[in-house]
């Protein structure tokens, strides 16, 4: 069995005094935990995430980076300057990149190869729409998400995240999250993946909360939960490690 990853995505939230407050409460949790803990501030948080998590057992990630290493690109950050800012993770091709900025499978790839040659772990964002979802598409959407966004030699992480889940307070049920993890790691085998993805972490997002998250991560091929606005909150997201 994998060991549980829990990761906080916190978006465009946060500050300096949540920095304090946050660290500091999971510095003191952080030697009772058997899952390992992600956090993913803003860029201009990260330094100060880092720094204040350094030589705990508790990451620091980026939650997006640009696929070349440097240049005119102005407003982006590349994977070498997350890792320079004590990265050792980064989010990518979450279904708001991907809606908001138009995201594609290819440029997530490139974003996943740039990342891994500096240094951090990828975790990379699936989903299908609601859309989609009452379609009966998912598994066409998930598939081709799948093929198209993991390069060549994965060695990162899947998040599924429904999109009609995020941030709406609603959670796809126990026996749907089992059967579409199930399904990514047939994908996951189908493309290289040895063992059926099974050294891959595959996680669930979308309106992960304390109260939820037992059922969850107790559901069968779920490998830990990428976790959105309860991660601003200390004592919820220490709740769900």
């Amino acid at each position: 069995m994998l060991r549980k990853l829990v990761v906080g995505n916190w978006k465009m939230n946060g500050s300096l005094d949540l920095v304090r407050a946050m660290t500091a409460e999971l510095q003191s949790a952080a030697p009772d935990l058997t899952c390992d803990l992600v956090v993913c501030p803003p860029a201009t948080l990260l330094f100060e995430v880092a720094r204040a998590l350094a030589g705990s057992r508790i990451g620091a990630g980026g939650q997006d980076c640009h696929e070349a290493g440097n240049g005119a690109h102005t407003g982006d950050i590349s994977a070498a300057m997350l890792r320079e800012a004590g990265a050792s993770w980064v989010i990518l091709g979450h279904s708001e990149r991907r809606s908001a900025y138009g995201e594609t499978d290819s440029m997530v790839r490139r974003k996943a190869v740039a990342a891994a040659a500096a240094g951090l772990k990828p975790i990379i964002c699936i989903g299908e729409t609601e859309q989609e979802r009452d379609a009966g598409r998912e598994a066409e959407v998930i598939g081709a998400q799948i093929r198209g966004s993991i390069p060549e030699g994965f060695d990162g992480v899947i998040a599924y995240e429904p999109v009609w889940a995020i941030g709406t307070g609603r959670s796809a049920q126990a026996q749907d999250i089992a059967h579409i993890h199930a399904f990514i790691r047939t994908q996951l085998e189908q493309i290289g993946l040895e063992h059926g993805g099974r050294n891959t972490r595959v996680l669930y997002g979308g309106s992960v909360k304390a109260d939820n998250a037992g059922l969850i991560l107790a559901t069968q091929n779920v490998d830990g939960v990428l976790v959105g606005g309860a991660s601003l909150i200390p004592g919820d997201f220490i709740a769900i490690a």
